[in-house]
């Protein structure tokens, strides 16, 4: 699918593209607009989603621009994304933040805006979804323009938001690098120290069945989930896009290894992650 983002100068249209980008869009900022039926030719050829920033920059001539747009509007199947804002809310923003206008710089800023908003009428009536960021944060534009595309996408349900990772580790060979949480699972009874479970994993059924007999094994297991539970929904609103969630006991292979299977597998069972598993003391990579 292609999407069209244009709207206001300050209104978010970066804001926006940003969010489709996370959602996996190609995503392209001021393309002139003579470029503009070769690129979604090629995106269509790709099939790639993506989406295009155009607006007041992309030419001098306005009546170029929705005459591009039209030139593809029967053929390609894109859909129009306008952002827009109060008048007072864009001269505040720009005031704010000291730049100029990019249309029409040369007049006072109010004549600017209004002088955009006319040229970008016809856009503003063709539009599929229309956004007023006036009264937005950043996050909640960026969710509005996400859900947009969810219903668009028959299959965003197999869409994961977050990309997680789950590891066991040995901090013997100290923390893994970029883990976003740490659970030390060294305060439960260690496999190693039974002659038949200390050549085995977490991952063997002997282990496991020594694991699921243990009350803080279970407890354990439970409060961990019940802590995922809070926080994945605060993590999407955050807007994180990565998770590595890391288990670590002394060897790296018992304790840890379990615990990261039975979280990975709870993860999944629970719709909220297919997570990559990660075993880097035995070196094995799911």
């Amino acid at each position: 699918m292609l999407l069209i983002v244009t709207g206001l100068s300050g209104a978010g249209k970066s804001t926006a593209l940003h969010a489709l980008e996370d959602a996996g869009f190609f995503c392209t900022d001021n393309l002139p607009v003579t470029m503009l039926a070769h690129w979604a030719e090629n995106m269509m050829r790709n099939e790639d989603n993506a989406a295009v920033g155009i607006d007041i920059r992309s030419t001098e001539n306005p009546d170029l621009l929705h005459a591009a747009l039209a030139s593809i509007r029967d053929d390609l199947p894109w859909k129009i994304i306008f952002i827009d804002a109060k008048d007072e809310v864009l001269q505040r923003r720009f005031s704010t933040l000291r730049r100029r206008h990019p249309h029409l710089s040369h007049i006072p800023l109010e004549q600017s805006i209004a002088s955009e908003r006319q040229a970008l009428a016809p856009l503003h009536q063709q539009a599929d979804l229309l956004l007023d960021s006036s009264n937005l944060t950043p996050y909640q534009l960026s969710d509005l323009v996400e859900s947009f595309w969810q219903k668009q996408q028959q299959t965003w349900g197999d869409t994961q938001r977050i990309v997680c990772s789950v590891v066991s580790f040995s901090y013997q060979r100290g923390l893994p690098a970029g883990a976003d949480m740490v659970v030390d699972m060294r305060f439960l009874p260690n496999p190693h120290y039974e002659p038949s479970l200390a050549p085995q994993t977490g991952k063997d059924k002997d282990v496991q069945d020594f694991f699921a007999t243990l009350p803080d094994v279970q407890q354990a297991e439970k409060q961990m989930q019940d802590w995922l539970s809070f926080i994945w929904p605060k993590l999407l609103d955050e807007r994180k896009r990565y998770f590595t969630l890391a288990f670590g006991c002394s060897g790296g292979r018992h304790r840890s290894v379990y615990m990261t299977e039975r979280i990975a597998a709870w993860l999944v069972e629970q719709s909220m992650s297919k997570p990559i598993i990660r075993h880097r003391e035995l070196g094995d990579i799911q």
